[in-house]
């Protein structure tokens, strides 16, 4: 995606953090400023204040799995999936310099980068773990008030950025670690064109009714690359709304998906339309 002019890119974590590593992979030769928020709500907040014009957010991890409240953030926004990017998550365990592994007596790190790396964390168990609201800001503060016996987990970027020296690096659990970001930003910012769909409708608590869907879908000869389920209360008890990624031959395609799903599902709404991430895998 090209833009001739500067743009504005709200992420969840400071400079140094993944998402800033996935918003300027994503919008490489582009030149951007980078928001940084506090929480996932903040980033599509900025966007929606006019603040930023798109906002970068991590939707799901190859071993983590789905961010679950990242989907309803998406839906109740009002803003759109213009694109995506998978990350491959390299893992860093970092401190001061001149420290070892048998010096750190604490890790602080965000809850999710923590449970990428167990298979390592768990050969060192006299470590404290403690959770943190970002990786890259867990770096700062070690830096800032130069704090020792204390690591983090984080990027190389973080660890070049504030100072700090890898004790070990690439410490994941899974080679195979990729993080699967979303960009968003208003219906006007989308491209006119997508092999990719994201959508999303309840159903009724009726045998089959899921199954109904999935056999229409795949009359339209349409191939799901992810089905998730997400609980809401609707004042009557227990909703779930699923949330379907679709790939599809063209635009055109989406206006028949919602006429056919029409009759066997409620609140169907398209969340996107855009190119999906032609990345190659690495181990």
């Amino acid at each position: 995606m090209k833009f001739t002019v500067m743009n504005k890119v709200s992420i969840q974590g400071e400079a140094g953090s993944f998402h800033e590593v996935a918003a300027k992979q994503y919008f490489a030769g582009n030149n951007i400023q980078i928001v940084p928020c506090a929480t996932f709500d903040l980033t599509l907040l900025e966007v929606k204040k006019g603040n930023a014009d798109f906002a970068v957010m991590a939707i799901e991890n190859a071993r983590a799995g789905s961010i679950l409240y990242n989907y309803t953030l998406i839906r109740e926004s009002g803003l759109k999936i213009l694109g995506e990017h998978n990350l491959r998550i390299k893992q860093n365990l970092m401190a001061l310099p001149g420290q070892t592994i048998e010096d750190i007596k604490e890790i602080r790190s965000h809850p999710i980068a923590l449970s990428q790396c167990m298979t390592f964390l768990n050969n060192h168990p006299h470590i404290t773990l403690v959770e943190t609201e970002d990786t890259a800001g867990s770096a700062r503060i070690i830096s800032e008030n130069k704090l020792t016996g204390i690591a983090t987990i984080a990027s190389s970027i973080a660890a070049e950025m504030y100072g700090l020296e890898i004790i070990a690096e690439g410490i994941e659990t899974y080679r195979e670690n990729y993080t699967r970001f979303l960009i968003i930003g208003s219906r006007s910012k989308g491209l006119r064109k997508g092999n990719k769909a994201s959508v999303c409708f309840s159903l009724n608590h009726r045998p089959g009714s899921l199954a109904n869907v999935l056999n229409k879908l795949a009359e339209l000869n349409i191939n799901l690359t992810k089905i998730q389920s997400v609980p809401r209360l609707n004042g009557k008890g227990w909703e779930y709304m699923f949330y379907v990624d679709l790939e599809i031959p063209d635009i055109d395609i989406m206006e028949t998906i919602h006429s056919v799903l029409g009759d066997e599902t409620h609140d169907f709404e398209i969340l996107g339309i855009y190119m999906r991430d032609e990345t190659i895998y690495e181990s």
